[in-house]
């Protein structure tokens, strides 16, 4: 049973009274932790002394009961964090932030995300995301499951392209249904590190919370892979450029950082990826304008080599098929040339 704070430390505080920010189950065979160190694999950017002091506060409830910081999780647990005010993302303002929208009809909209901007509202990001802008360019968007105005799916900041945004309820009903059914296309561009053997392959792994990285997710293998979500990414090789390969990604599944997770998994790890170290030099040579090269191509391109391309579905209300592609941006496209122009002259030395 979960360690019970002495109720004489407790305010008069109902549940009534108090936000929920986060919740979270914990997963079938999760060997005992304590709860302080558990919340610090799922919260981005809590310190432990703040998560301490939340749970001293009597915000964090194991299985609706407030425990101490060394109460030690297990399977099954389900774990609330909750505090008097709501939670920032959930202050949503309206912000005239210009959207690139390539199609918009009654029913949905689909835009093309900058790198650079997060998608929605969270922990040390509270304005300018693509739902401030969304909120801001269109009125009455319906809830997700998350309460997140609109969305049907996310990328990553730093990566750029193709989102679809459902404008009522039928689309986002009829859009998150085609998302969960691996019947949505979804392909990417993206430069990885590395040559490839092989012209096309497929990485199936298992994909969890990295166990020593938090703010990484891993592939989890063998008798531990139910510690992450099943998750399939195709890949194929569009151009060699001599020590990068610039592929293309296609999703079954669309788990966080999945296509960064797997090419790492597989040792080409996306190029200038500083998160899970492809903005260090993993294949060339030890040459200093090798080196000065390189950190050019990333001064160009300063996030993951990774761009959502083509997005394709079934329109929710006419049931046909749509296609849409997107042009690989510009600090993309200029990191490519330099790969290429450095690879030609390779060859001719």
């Amino acid at each position: 049973m979960p360690q019970i704070t002495n109720p004489e430390e407790l305010d008069d505080t109902h549940d009534d009274d108090l936000y929920e920010h986060h919740q979270f189950t914990v997963s079938d065979g999760q060997d005992p932790l304590r709860v302080d160190k558990y919340l610090m694999n799922f919260i981005e950017n809590a310190t432990r002394s703040k998560l301490q002091q939340s749970i001293k506060d009597s915000s964090v409830r194991v299985n609706d009961e407030v425990v101490k910081s060394n109460y030690k999780v297990k399977g099954g647990d389900h774990i609330r964090v909750l505090f008097k005010h709501p939670p920032h993302e959930n202050l949503l303002v309206a912000e005239d932030i210009p959207l690139d929208i390539i199609y918009e009809d009654d029913i949905l909209v689909v835009v093309n995300k900058p790198a650079g901007m997060v998608v929605h509202p969270g922990h040390g990001n509270y304005s300018g995301t693509l739902i401030n802008a969304l909120i801001h360019h269109f009125e009455n968007l319906p809830n997700n499951s998350s309460n997140r105005p609109g969305l049907v799916h996310r990328i990553d900041k730093d990566t750029s392209g193709l989102l679809v945004v459902a404008k009522t309820e039928q689309a986002m009903s009829y859009l998150s249904a085609q998302f969960a059914a691996k019947t949505s296309e979804r392909e990417y561009v993206a430069i990885a590190w590395g040559s490839f053997n092989e012209e096309n392959g497929t990485v199936e792994g298992n994909i969890g919370r990295h166990p020593k990285n938090r703010l990484q997710n891993y592939v989890w293998s063998g008798e531990e892979a139910f510690k992450g979500k099943p998750a399939v990414t195709h890949w194929s090789v569009i151009e060699d450029l001599g020590y990068v390969t610039m592929i293309s990604c296609k999703l079954e599944t669309g788990r966080t950082h999945q296509i960064r997770v797997h090419m790492k998994h597989i040792g080409h790890t996306l190029f200038n990826d500083e998160r899970y170290g492809g903005d260090r030099i993993l294949k060339g040579t030890s040459f200093t304008k090798y080196k000065q090269f390189v950190d050019n191509c990333m001064k160009i391109l300063p996030r993951q080599a990774l761009h959502a391309k083509t997005l394709g579905f079934e329109h929710p209300v006419t049931k046909k098929w749509m296609s849409f592609n997107c042009d690989i941006p510009a600090d993309m496209t200029q990191c490519i040339d330099k790969w290429r122009l450095y690879a030609t002259n390779s060859k001719e030395i």
